[in-house]
Protein backbone atom coordinates (compact mmCIF):
# COMPACT_ATOMS: atom_id res chain seq x y z
CA UNK A 1 0.00 0.00 0.00
CA UNK A 2 1.24 3.58 -0.62
CA UNK A 3 1.41 5.50 1.96
CA UNK A 4 2.02 9.37 2.36
CA UNK A 5 3.31 11.26 5.22
CA UNK A 6 4.18 14.53 5.30
CA UNK A 7 6.58 16.18 5.84
CA UNK A 8 6.88 20.20 6.58
CA UNK A 9 4.57 22.88 5.26
CA UNK A 10 3.87 21.52 1.94
CA UNK A 11 6.53 18.44 1.62
CA UNK A 12 5.72 14.74 1.96
CA UNK A 13 7.26 10.73 1.32
CA UNK A 14 5.52 8.65 -0.17
CA UNK A 15 6.32 4.91 1.01
CA UNK A 16 5.13 1.34 -0.16
CA UNK A 17 4.13 -0.65 3.06
CA UNK A 18 3.21 -4.18 1.98
CA UNK A 19 -0.03 -4.96 2.63
CA UNK A 20 0.60 -7.91 4.81
CA UNK A 21 2.80 -6.09 7.13
CA UNK A 22 0.02 -2.94 7.40
CA UNK A 23 -1.35 -2.81 11.32
CA UNK A 24 -2.92 0.55 9.90
CA UNK A 25 -2.48 4.15 9.26
CA UNK A 26 -3.97 6.18 12.23
CA UNK A 27 -5.24 9.71 12.42
CA UNK A 28 -7.36 11.60 14.87
CA UNK A 29 -10.36 9.98 14.83
CA UNK A 30 -12.74 11.58 11.62
CA UNK A 31 -15.46 13.70 13.62
CA UNK A 32 -18.38 15.50 11.69
CA UNK A 33 -17.43 19.28 10.41
CA UNK A 34 -19.25 22.49 12.05
CA UNK A 35 -19.69 25.58 10.94
CA UNK A 36 -17.01 27.29 13.30
CA UNK A 37 -18.37 31.17 13.39
CA UNK A 38 -21.58 29.45 14.45
CA UNK A 39 -19.80 27.26 16.79
CA UNK A 40 -17.46 30.55 18.40
CA UNK A 41 -20.62 32.32 18.22
CA UNK A 42 -22.48 29.67 20.33
CA UNK A 43 -19.88 29.26 23.39
CA UNK A 44 -19.02 33.07 23.10
CA UNK A 45 -23.13 33.52 23.93
CA UNK A 46 -23.75 30.89 26.59
CA UNK A 47 -20.62 30.02 28.26
CA UNK A 48 -20.35 28.27 31.50
CA UNK A 49 -19.94 31.54 32.92
CA UNK A 50 -22.81 34.34 34.44
CA UNK A 51 -22.35 36.84 31.29
CA UNK A 52 -22.01 36.18 28.06
CA UNK A 53 -18.18 37.26 26.05
CA UNK A 54 -20.56 40.26 25.21
CA UNK A 55 -21.05 41.64 28.14
CA UNK A 56 -17.67 40.62 29.76
CA UNK A 57 -16.17 42.90 27.34
CA UNK A 58 -18.84 45.77 28.12
CA UNK A 59 -15.92 47.64 30.40
CA UNK A 60 -13.43 50.34 29.95
CA UNK A 61 -11.04 48.91 32.32
CA UNK A 62 -7.98 46.97 30.20
CA UNK A 63 -8.77 43.15 29.25
CA UNK A 64 -5.38 41.04 29.13
CA UNK A 65 -5.68 38.53 26.36
CA UNK A 66 -3.67 35.24 26.53
CA UNK A 67 -2.73 33.69 23.28
CA UNK A 68 -0.61 30.74 22.51
CA UNK A 69 2.42 30.97 20.61
CA UNK A 70 3.45 29.34 17.03
CA UNK A 71 4.43 26.24 18.23
CA UNK A 72 0.91 24.95 18.85
CA UNK A 73 -1.69 24.41 16.05
CA UNK A 74 -4.34 26.69 18.03
CA UNK A 75 -6.55 28.64 15.34
CA UNK A 76 -6.61 31.43 17.12
CA UNK A 77 -6.68 33.76 14.32
CA UNK A 78 -10.19 32.57 13.40
CA UNK A 79 -11.40 33.37 16.95
CA UNK A 80 -10.02 37.05 16.59
CA UNK A 81 -11.71 37.54 13.21
CA UNK A 82 -15.00 36.41 14.82
CA UNK A 83 -14.30 38.95 18.02
CA UNK A 84 -11.98 41.40 16.29
CA UNK A 85 -14.88 44.08 15.46
CA UNK A 86 -15.94 43.85 18.57
CA UNK A 87 -13.35 44.38 20.90
CA UNK A 88 -11.30 46.64 18.61
CA UNK A 89 -12.02 49.57 19.77
CA UNK A 90 -11.66 48.94 23.64
CA UNK A 91 -8.72 48.48 26.15
CA UNK A 92 -7.26 45.51 24.79
CA UNK A 93 -3.87 44.09 25.44
CA UNK A 94 -2.55 40.77 23.91
CA UNK A 95 0.31 38.63 25.42
CA UNK A 96 1.79 35.80 23.77
CA UNK A 97 2.03 33.00 25.99
CA UNK A 98 5.48 31.33 25.16
CA UNK A 99 6.42 29.44 28.74
CA UNK A 100 10.23 28.99 28.25
CA UNK A 101 10.29 29.01 24.10
CA UNK A 102 11.86 31.75 22.04
CA UNK A 103 9.62 34.49 20.98
CA UNK A 104 8.03 33.60 17.59
CA UNK A 105 9.08 35.08 13.85
CA UNK A 106 7.35 37.20 11.90
CA UNK A 107 5.89 34.61 10.42
CA UNK A 108 4.72 32.42 13.41
CA UNK A 109 2.88 36.35 14.52
CA UNK A 110 0.87 36.43 11.53
CA UNK A 111 -0.14 32.95 12.24
CA UNK A 112 -0.92 33.16 15.33
CA UNK A 113 -3.18 36.76 14.78
CA UNK A 114 -3.72 37.52 11.22
CA UNK A 115 -1.55 38.98 9.25
CA UNK A 116 -4.11 42.24 9.27
CA UNK A 117 -5.00 41.81 12.92
CA UNK A 118 -1.29 41.30 13.52
CA UNK A 119 -0.48 44.84 12.10
CA UNK A 120 -3.36 46.59 13.67
CA UNK A 121 -2.32 45.49 17.06
CA UNK A 122 0.86 46.02 16.50
CA UNK A 123 1.08 49.46 15.12
CA UNK A 124 -1.39 50.46 18.49
CA UNK A 125 1.52 48.16 20.58
CA UNK A 126 -0.51 46.19 21.63
CA UNK A 127 1.36 42.72 21.58
CA UNK A 128 3.86 41.55 24.28
CA UNK A 129 5.80 38.37 24.10
CA UNK A 130 5.96 36.62 27.39
CA UNK A 131 10.03 36.10 28.50
CA UNK A 132 9.95 33.95 31.33
CA UNK A 133 13.28 35.47 32.55
CA UNK A 134 13.26 39.09 32.25
CA UNK A 135 9.85 40.00 32.15
CA UNK A 136 8.46 41.92 35.66
CA UNK A 137 6.48 38.96 37.62
CA UNK A 138 4.00 39.22 40.41
CA UNK A 139 4.54 35.83 42.89
CA UNK A 140 0.82 35.54 43.60
CA UNK A 141 1.23 32.48 46.30
CA UNK A 142 1.82 28.63 45.72
CA UNK A 143 0.51 25.37 45.11
CA UNK A 144 0.38 22.47 47.57
CA UNK A 145 3.38 20.78 45.94
CA UNK A 146 5.29 24.10 46.48
CA UNK A 147 5.38 25.44 43.22
CA UNK A 148 6.05 29.31 43.61
CA UNK A 149 3.23 31.17 41.18
CA UNK A 150 5.05 33.78 39.60
CA UNK A 151 3.32 35.23 37.06
CA UNK A 152 4.13 37.91 34.19
CA UNK A 153 2.86 41.11 35.89
CA UNK A 154 0.60 42.19 32.52
CA UNK A 155 -1.74 39.22 33.59
CA UNK A 156 -0.84 38.87 37.42
CA UNK A 157 -2.51 42.62 37.66
CA UNK A 158 -5.04 42.21 35.38
CA UNK A 159 -8.75 42.67 36.26
CA UNK A 160 -9.87 40.72 33.40
CA UNK A 161 -8.27 38.13 31.32
CA UNK A 162 -9.17 36.07 28.18
CA UNK A 163 -7.27 32.86 27.57
CA UNK A 164 -7.61 31.70 23.84
CA UNK A 165 -6.07 28.05 23.38
CA UNK A 166 -6.95 24.59 22.20
CA UNK A 167 -7.68 20.97 23.67
CA UNK A 168 -4.77 18.16 21.87
CA UNK A 169 -3.51 15.88 23.77
CA UNK A 170 -0.16 16.54 25.73
CA UNK A 171 2.24 13.85 26.38
CA UNK A 172 3.26 14.88 29.99
CA UNK A 173 0.20 17.24 31.10
CA UNK A 174 -2.33 15.34 29.98
CA UNK A 175 -4.20 17.61 27.62
CA UNK A 176 -3.32 21.43 26.78
CA UNK A 177 -5.54 23.95 27.15
CA UNK A 178 -6.82 25.60 30.14
CA UNK A 179 -4.37 26.39 32.92
CA UNK A 180 -1.13 25.78 30.52
CA UNK A 181 -2.75 29.25 29.13
CA UNK A 182 -1.24 30.41 32.60
CA UNK A 183 0.88 27.60 33.52
CA UNK A 184 3.94 27.65 31.95
CA UNK A 185 2.11 29.98 29.49
CA UNK A 186 3.15 33.10 31.16
CA UNK A 187 4.95 31.67 34.14
CA UNK A 188 8.16 32.62 35.32
CA UNK A 189 10.84 30.13 34.71
CA UNK A 190 11.65 29.08 38.38
CA UNK A 191 8.18 28.36 38.16
CA UNK A 192 7.70 26.61 35.53
CA UNK A 193 10.41 24.31 36.48
CA UNK A 194 8.92 23.35 39.57
CA UNK A 195 5.98 21.95 38.13
CA UNK A 196 7.71 20.17 35.28
CA UNK A 197 10.25 18.14 37.34
CA UNK A 198 6.83 16.49 37.90
CA UNK A 199 7.05 15.45 34.50
CA UNK A 200 9.48 12.82 35.16
CA UNK A 201 6.96 10.47 37.10
CA UNK A 202 5.37 7.76 34.73
CA UNK A 203 1.71 8.62 35.65
CA UNK A 204 2.62 12.12 33.86
CA UNK A 205 1.53 11.01 30.54
CA UNK A 206 -1.09 11.97 27.36
CA UNK A 207 -5.06 11.63 28.06
CA UNK A 208 -4.11 11.00 31.72
CA UNK A 209 -5.72 13.45 33.80
CA UNK A 210 -6.80 11.92 36.96
CA UNK A 211 -3.66 10.63 39.08
CA UNK A 212 -1.26 13.46 36.59
CA UNK A 213 1.12 14.95 39.53
CA UNK A 214 1.69 18.16 36.37
CA UNK A 215 -1.80 18.54 35.75
CA UNK A 216 -3.01 18.36 39.51
CA UNK A 217 -0.30 20.87 40.25
CA UNK A 218 -1.60 23.23 37.42
CA UNK A 219 -5.05 22.86 38.76
CA UNK A 220 -4.17 23.16 42.50
CA UNK A 221 -2.14 26.26 40.92
CA UNK A 222 -4.86 28.46 39.54
CA UNK A 223 -6.24 29.23 43.26
CA UNK A 224 -4.37 32.08 42.84
CA UNK A 225 -6.24 34.09 40.11
CA UNK A 226 -9.05 34.19 41.95
CA UNK A 227 -8.42 37.84 41.99
CA UNK A 228 -8.90 37.67 38.27
CA UNK A 229 -11.57 37.56 35.98
CA UNK A 230 -11.38 35.10 33.49
CA UNK A 231 -13.50 34.26 30.44
CA UNK A 232 -11.33 31.36 28.71
CA UNK A 233 -12.06 30.33 25.07
CA UNK A 234 -11.18 27.13 24.30
CA UNK A 235 -11.08 25.06 20.62
CA UNK A 236 -10.95 21.22 19.70
CA UNK A 237 -9.31 20.75 16.26
CA UNK A 238 -10.08 18.07 14.46
CA UNK A 239 -7.35 16.38 12.21
CA UNK A 240 -7.05 19.41 9.75
CA UNK A 241 -6.38 21.63 12.13
CA UNK A 242 -10.33 23.07 11.72
CA UNK A 243 -12.45 23.63 14.74
CA UNK A 244 -14.73 20.74 15.65
CA UNK A 245 -15.61 22.06 19.18
CA UNK A 246 -15.40 25.89 21.48
CA UNK A 247 -16.02 25.93 24.94
CA UNK A 248 -15.96 29.43 26.78
CA UNK A 249 -16.04 30.67 30.12
CA UNK A 250 -14.97 29.30 33.41
CA UNK A 251 -11.44 28.41 33.47
CA UNK A 252 -11.66 24.79 34.94
CA UNK A 253 -15.35 23.89 33.20
CA UNK A 254 -15.04 24.49 29.83
CA UNK A 255 -11.66 22.91 29.65
CA UNK A 256 -13.17 20.11 31.61
CA UNK A 257 -16.04 19.89 28.53
CA UNK A 258 -13.66 20.60 25.99
CA UNK A 259 -11.91 17.58 27.11
CA UNK A 260 -14.81 14.92 26.08
CA UNK A 261 -14.63 16.64 22.86
CA UNK A 262 -10.87 16.22 22.71
CA UNK A 263 -11.04 12.43 23.31
CA UNK A 264 -13.25 11.84 20.11
CA UNK A 265 -10.55 12.99 18.13
CA UNK A 266 -7.37 11.97 19.67
CA UNK A 267 -8.05 8.80 21.20
CA UNK A 268 -7.19 6.52 18.94
CA UNK A 269 -7.75 2.63 19.23
CA UNK A 270 -5.41 0.05 17.40
CA UNK A 271 -5.84 -3.15 17.16
CA UNK A 272 -2.12 -4.16 18.50
CA UNK A 273 1.06 -3.08 18.76
CA UNK A 274 3.73 -3.02 15.59
CA UNK A 275 7.62 -3.58 14.74
CA UNK A 276 8.11 -0.62 13.07
CA UNK A 277 6.21 2.59 13.77
CA UNK A 278 6.55 5.84 11.67
CA UNK A 279 5.54 9.07 13.68
CA UNK A 280 5.21 12.43 11.98
CA UNK A 281 5.51 15.97 13.57
CA UNK A 282 2.93 17.75 11.56
CA UNK A 283 3.44 21.37 11.10
CA UNK A 284 3.75 23.91 13.09
CA UNK A 285 4.52 21.44 16.05
CA UNK A 286 7.45 20.57 13.83
CA UNK A 287 9.25 23.56 14.46
CA UNK A 288 12.43 22.13 16.63
CA UNK A 289 13.23 18.69 17.94
CA UNK A 290 11.81 20.13 21.38
CA UNK A 291 8.50 20.30 19.82
CA UNK A 292 8.36 17.14 17.69
CA UNK A 293 9.41 14.75 20.56
CA UNK A 294 5.40 14.80 21.10
CA UNK A 295 5.33 12.85 18.30
CA UNK A 296 8.14 10.70 19.24
CA UNK A 297 6.48 9.66 22.67
CA UNK A 298 2.91 9.00 21.15
CA UNK A 299 4.57 7.26 18.69
CA UNK A 300 5.60 4.40 21.83
CA UNK A 301 2.73 4.00 22.64
CA UNK A 302 1.77 2.02 19.33
CA UNK A 303 5.64 0.13 19.44
CA UNK A 304 6.48 -3.29 20.21
CA UNK A 305 9.85 -3.79 22.67
CA UNK A 306 13.08 -4.13 20.64
CA UNK A 307 10.87 -2.36 18.11
CA UNK A 308 11.81 0.99 16.10
CA UNK A 309 10.46 4.15 16.00
CA UNK A 310 10.60 6.62 13.17
CA UNK A 311 10.39 10.31 14.06
CA UNK A 312 9.35 12.04 11.21
CA UNK A 313 10.17 15.69 11.79
CA UNK A 314 11.33 18.72 9.61
CA UNK A 315 12.44 20.90 12.97
CA UNK A 316 12.63 23.93 10.91
CA UNK A 317 14.66 25.72 13.26
CA UNK A 318 16.96 23.18 15.20
CA UNK A 319 16.94 21.46 18.12
CA UNK A 320 15.72 23.62 20.79
CA UNK A 321 16.07 24.61 24.20
CA UNK A 322 20.46 24.07 24.76
CA UNK A 323 20.01 22.08 27.95
CA UNK A 324 17.68 19.50 26.83
CA UNK A 325 20.26 19.05 23.55
CA UNK A 326 23.16 19.07 25.90
CA UNK A 327 22.00 16.52 28.02
CA UNK A 328 21.43 14.20 25.72
CA UNK A 329 25.16 14.58 23.58
CA UNK A 330 26.75 14.26 27.47
CA UNK A 331 26.04 10.34 27.91
CA UNK A 332 25.93 7.52 25.60
CA UNK A 333 23.88 5.39 27.06
CA UNK A 334 20.37 6.32 27.74
CA UNK A 335 20.41 5.01 31.47
CA UNK A 336 23.28 7.30 32.15
CA UNK A 337 21.20 10.44 30.85
CA UNK A 338 18.21 9.68 33.13
CA UNK A 339 20.74 9.32 36.39
CA UNK A 340 21.89 12.50 35.69
CA UNK A 341 18.20 13.98 35.21
CA UNK A 342 17.59 13.08 38.50
CA UNK A 343 20.82 14.35 40.08
CA UNK A 344 20.98 17.22 38.21
CA UNK A 345 17.63 18.47 37.22
CA UNK A 346 17.10 21.44 34.98
CA UNK A 347 14.09 22.58 32.80
CA UNK A 348 13.55 20.97 29.80
CA UNK A 349 15.65 17.55 30.81
CA UNK A 350 12.07 16.38 31.47
CA UNK A 351 11.70 15.98 27.39
CA UNK A 352 15.42 14.67 27.57
CA UNK A 353 14.03 12.30 30.04
CA UNK A 354 11.21 10.80 27.62
CA UNK A 355 13.02 10.31 24.83
CA UNK A 356 15.89 8.25 26.97
CA UNK A 357 13.33 6.14 28.30
CA UNK A 358 12.01 5.06 24.87
CA UNK A 359 15.75 4.21 24.32
CA UNK A 360 16.12 1.77 27.26
CA UNK A 361 13.68 -0.54 25.46
CA UNK A 362 13.96 0.39 21.77
CA UNK A 363 15.08 1.78 18.97
CA UNK A 364 14.89 5.40 17.86
CA UNK A 365 15.36 6.85 14.49
CA UNK A 366 14.67 10.44 12.63
CA UNK A 367 14.19 12.05 9.87
CA UNK A 368 14.93 15.47 9.86
CA UNK A 369 16.76 18.54 8.58
CA UNK A 370 19.46 18.31 11.41
CA UNK A 371 22.63 17.26 10.59
CA UNK A 372 23.73 13.65 11.15
CA UNK A 373 25.80 14.64 13.58
CA UNK A 374 22.95 16.62 15.63
CA UNK A 375 20.83 13.43 15.56
CA UNK A 376 23.41 11.67 16.85
CA UNK A 377 23.72 13.25 19.36
CA UNK A 378 20.55 12.88 20.65
CA UNK A 379 20.93 9.15 20.36
CA UNK A 380 18.98 8.78 16.84
CA UNK A 381 20.12 6.74 13.80
CA UNK A 382 20.35 9.86 11.02
CA UNK A 383 18.07 10.13 8.24
CA UNK A 384 16.99 12.34 5.81
CA UNK A 385 14.67 10.45 3.34
CA UNK A 386 11.68 8.15 5.12
CA UNK A 387 12.42 5.82 1.89
CA UNK A 388 15.71 5.38 2.85
CA UNK A 389 14.89 4.67 6.24
CA UNK A 390 11.79 2.52 5.91
CA UNK A 391 13.61 0.42 3.84
CA UNK A 392 16.54 -0.02 6.14
CA UNK A 393 13.61 -0.90 8.81
CA UNK A 394 12.19 -3.56 7.04
CA UNK A 395 15.69 -5.12 5.92
CA UNK A 396 16.73 -5.31 9.84
CA UNK A 397 13.56 -6.40 11.15
CA UNK A 398 12.46 -8.93 8.32
CA UNK A 399 9.37 -9.13 6.22
CA UNK A 400 7.37 -10.24 8.57
CA UNK A 401 7.48 -7.33 10.75
CA UNK A 402 4.37 -5.33 11.39
CA UNK A 403 4.10 -1.72 10.83
CA UNK A 404 2.08 1.34 12.05
CA UNK A 405 2.12 4.79 10.72
CA UNK A 406 0.84 8.44 12.66
CA UNK A 407 0.89 10.95 9.58
CA UNK A 408 -0.44 13.46 13.03
CA UNK A 409 1.90 11.66 15.37
CA UNK A 410 1.58 14.27 17.94
CA UNK A 411 -2.07 14.60 17.94
CA UNK A 412 -2.72 11.02 17.86
CA UNK A 413 -2.74 8.80 20.83
CA UNK A 414 -3.39 5.04 20.21
CA UNK A 415 -4.87 2.79 22.69
CA UNK A 416 -4.81 -0.73 21.95
CA UNK A 417 -7.95 -2.34 21.71
CA UNK A 418 -7.44 -4.69 24.63
CA UNK A 419 -10.24 -7.24 22.91
CA UNK A 420 -8.70 -7.41 19.72
CA UNK A 421 -5.02 -8.21 21.43
CA UNK A 422 -6.85 -11.38 23.68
Amino acid sequence: MKVKVPYGKSEQFNIDVPDQQLVGVFNPNPVASVDENEAIDQALKQPFFDESFEKFMDTDERVVFIVNDGTRPTPTAKVLQHIYPMIKDKNIYFIVATGVHREPTPEEYDFIFGHEIYEDLKRQQRVHCHDCHNDPMSYLGESQNGTPMYLNKIVAEAHKVVPISSIEPHYFAGYTGGRKSFLPGVAAYETISKNHYLALQDSARALKLDGNPVHEDMMDAMHVLSGINIFAIEMILDSHHDIYAVTAGDLSKSFYAGIDKAKEVYGVVIPRKADIVISTAPYPMDVDLYQSQKALDNGKLALNKNGILILVAKCRTGIGPKPFYDLLRSEKDPEDVLKKIHHSWKLGYHKAAKMAQIDTWAQTWAVSDLTDEEMRNVHFKPYHDLQVAFADALAEKGDQASVIVLPAGSMTVPEVNVTSEN
